[in-house]
């Protein structure tokens, strides 16, 4: 399919089929994410993927029974930085000067601008800041989902402390920002997805300064 073909294709799943996905297009979901840019390329953020029953079974009521998250064949969740620390940015900056063969004096400049920038901002600030390249990284990833067959469904619907909880990230220096479910789609079962896809008209949406 052409992209926009593909992107009319995809919905916002509601029921999948507990059908496992195959592992070369959730590779290809998995890369795509990961190539996703993000705010300097520092990437703030861990995702999870989760196929174990019993924790998903455990997730389920604090994401208010959301059907998906039992049905899907993976649930992805998207954990970003609490903060920006000196540790993780000086890391990243360690770790790209070795890949592209860089002395650190090139980078210093930027490195220490970086750091002085996000030490400025609160704690929630820093979260909320790592918490956009999570969405970012989310679109690449329904993108990729939708161009290799793969339904998805992206869910805020949850209590973020109770995730945090169930799956450890405070001690990970993490906090839950959104889920992507990937599956298939139950033709029969899903009430969205024999419906036409709305959007608003593109003369209300775009705004065209000349």
């Amino acid at each position: 399919m052409a992209l926009l073909d593909t992107l009319h294709w995809r919905y916002a799943t509601k029921s999948y089929t507990n059908e496992r996905i195959a592992q070369d297009k959730l590779d290809t979901i998995l890369e795509a994410i990961r190539l996703a840019p993000s705010s300097s390329g520092l990437q703030p953020f861990s995702v999870f993927v989760i196929t174990d029953p019993a924790l998903r079974a455990r997730l389920t009521p604090v994401c208010y029974d959301q059907p998906q998250i039992m049905q899907a064949s993976h649930l992805l969740v998207f954990a970003a930085w609490d903060r920006y620390t000196p540790a993780r940015i000086n890391d990243f900056f360690a770790y790209s000067n070795a890949i592209r063969d860089l002395p650190d004096s090139v980078t210093d400049d930027y490195r220490r601008s970086l750091l002085d920038g996000f030490g400025s901002k609160t704690p929630e600030q820093q979260h909320a800041h790592a918490a956009k390249q999570c969405y970012i990284a989310l679109g690449f990833g329904l993108i990729a989902a939708a161009e290799a067959g793969v339904d998805a469904t992206p869910m805020e619907g949850f209590d973020n402390q109770a995730v945090d909880a169930l799956l450890g990230l405070a001690e990970q220096g993490l906090s839950s920002a959104v889920m992507l479910a990937l599956g298939h789609r139950d033709v029969e079962g899903d009430w969205l997805v024999k419906l036409a896809k709305v959007r608003r008209a593109k003369a209300e949406l775009f705004v065209e300064l000349d």
